[in-house]
């Protein structure tokens, strides 16, 4: 990096600081902090539903997937998510956009004290968070690795440098600043995405080989082939029952962009738009990385640093300082959004159980706290980065597919199913059931018995077997004791059915109504 590139980087930097100030103007309630006080236009969601699912670990941990295997990174990475979208625009989106416009709640996970119990909401809330502080910290660790690559700032203090400018914007701006910044992000990454690709083409013309012609190539023999190494059918489908829940809600960011349309249409065509994104613009910047064999030698055993070298050696300056942007306004998108929606669940659905002081918050109490929450989360979150390549998480790419998709199912089955009316006879038994044996499923699965076969457990059990045990035990306990009490139907009932005035943004309630537990 030279002068220019310094400049286009801090010059990124100032505008997303500087969006978050102009946010801040908007934001004069929890509502507005976590749910833009449900006045975002589809578009902007449906653009912010898509960067929000992006970080630096796709130039990285997927980077050295494309390195190694080819297409197969698009086949079970993209791809199911764009599917797992679009089917989630009919069956979730609405429906988590009733949970603001008709229950009135602010959190994704403050609806689960009706539909289930405290006990439920509490224990989904406390797992949900603790993962997202892994997850969250994978991703600095990513993008920390990247500009290390191109600036030799150390791990730590790259960690520093986008943490802090993160939670400068999303801390004072909330979901509004969330969404602008990621606005902005997407015509950034739209910019760097092209320039990289063209770049591609020119070098691969002047060593003589076609756009098409490069898969001949000896270099990336057997990198067509969409299913290969340990990214076979079973995990494709198993990551395509993931993604399903995981990108429409289970993961709690994505929720909030449901939840901030004005209307349950609004929600769905956002969702659309989202998975129309995922399935195309992923090609344009995959492309690069298959390429990547032909192009440079990685110096890592996984490859993940194969895309930051060719970065390096094929963009002049200025172009190459746009490209570095592009990276950071992945990890800063997901990482914010991240933020915003855990700061969401431990004020609406933590701190109320915790404190009996806030649940009489008023409504500056409760801004105040928000942002206190975010600062903390951001800053734990860090100090997990420090530690993604100790022994206990290994490398990037092991703690996003690993923890965070093998993790995520035995929270996201209770949040995501408990909308729907077929599993309206589930309630707190199986909801609790599931999610502690899906835990512990993931544990045995990655622990004692992955040590104990030869080879170790295959991937794609690793992260498949703790969803499935979750949605068996779940559904299979609602049948043999159904829970399905008057006030838990109501719910279901109430965001399965059209609201009249869902146009309108609804009020949230305080913290007060938000702690009193549920009477069966």
């Amino acid at each position: 990096m030279n002068g220019l590139d310094w400049a286009v980087l801090i010059g990124y930097f100032g505008v997303m600081v500087a969006i978050g100030v102009w946010s801040h103007k908007r934001v004069d309630n929890v509502s507005d902090f976590f749910t833009a006080g449900g006045k975002m236009p589809w578009w902007l969601s449906g653009i912010s539903h898509h960067m929000s699912g992006y970080s630096a670990v796709m130039f990285t941990g997927y980077a050295g997937i494309a390195y190694t295997y080819g297409v197969t990174s698009f086949v079970t990475w993209s791809f199911p998510i764009a599917l797992g979208i679009a089917v989630g625009s009919k069956l979730f989106a609405p429906r988590i956009n009733r949970l603001r416009s008709r229950l009135h709640v602010a959190s994704p996970l403050e609806y689960l004290k009706t539909r289930y119990d405290l006990r439920t909401q509490q224990a989904l809330a406390w797992s949900g968070m603790l993962l997202k502080i892994v997850d969250v910290g994978a991703k600095w660790a990513a993008i920390a690795t990247l500009l290390s690559v191109f600036t030799g700032v150390s791990l730590n203090q790259g960690i520093l440098i986008t943490g802090v400018i993160t939670g400068v914007y999303c801390t004072i701006g909330g979901l509004w600043a969330d969404a602008l910044t990621e606005l902005g992000q997407f015509v950034i990454q739209l910019l760097a995405g092209v320039a990289m690709f063209v770049a591609v083409v020119l070098e691969l013309n002047d060593k003589g080989i076609g756009f098409l012609g490069a898969w001949d190539e000896p270099a990336l023999k057997g990198h067509g082939e969409p299913l290969v190494g340990p990214y076979g059918t079973v995990f494709l489908l198993a990551f395509l029952f993931i993604k399903l829940f995981e990108y429409n809600g289970g993961m709690l960011n994505q929720a909030q962009r449901y939840m901030a349309t004005p209307s349950p249409r609004e929600a769905e065509r956002s969702a659309r738009l989202s998975a129309v994104l995922w399935l195309v613009w992923p090609l344009v910047l995959f492309f690069p990385m298959w390429m990547s064999p032909l192009l440079v030698e990685a110096q890592k055993p996984d490859g993940s640093d194969s895309y930051g070298l060719m970065t390096e050696q094929l963009l002049p300056h200025g172009l190459l300082g746009l490209v570095i942007v592009g990276f950071f306004s992945h990890t800063m998108a997901m990482c914010s959004s991240d933020a915003n929606a855990i700061a969401a669940v431990f004020t609406r659905d933590v701190a109320p159980v915790l404190s009996a002081r806030a649940r009489s918050w008023n409504e500056r109490s409760g801004l105040i706290a928000a942002r206190l929450t975010t600062v903390v989360f951001l800053a734990l979150s860090m100090a997990v980065a420090t530690q993604v390549n100790s022994p206990t998480f290994k490398d990037i790419i092991t703690v996003v597919i690993k923890w965070v998709a093998g993790l995520m199912g035995p929270i996201a089955i209770p949040m995501m199913l408990g909308l729907l009316r077929p599993f309206r006879r589930s309630g707190p038994t199986a909801a609790l059931t599931s999610w502690a044996l899906g835990l512990l499923a993931f544990w045995l699965v990655n622990y004692p018995i992955n040590w104990s076969v030869d080879g170790g457990v295959p991937l794609q059990y690793q992260v498949s077997v703790p969803l499935a045990v979750s949605l068996v035990l779940y559904v299979l306990i609602g049948f043999l004791k159904p829970e399905d009490t008057p006030e838990r139907l109501a719910v279901v009932e109430r965001v399965n059915t059209d609201d009249d005035s869902s146009g309108a943004a609804a009020a949230v309630p305080g913290p007060r109504d938000a702690a009193v537990p549920a009477k069966d």
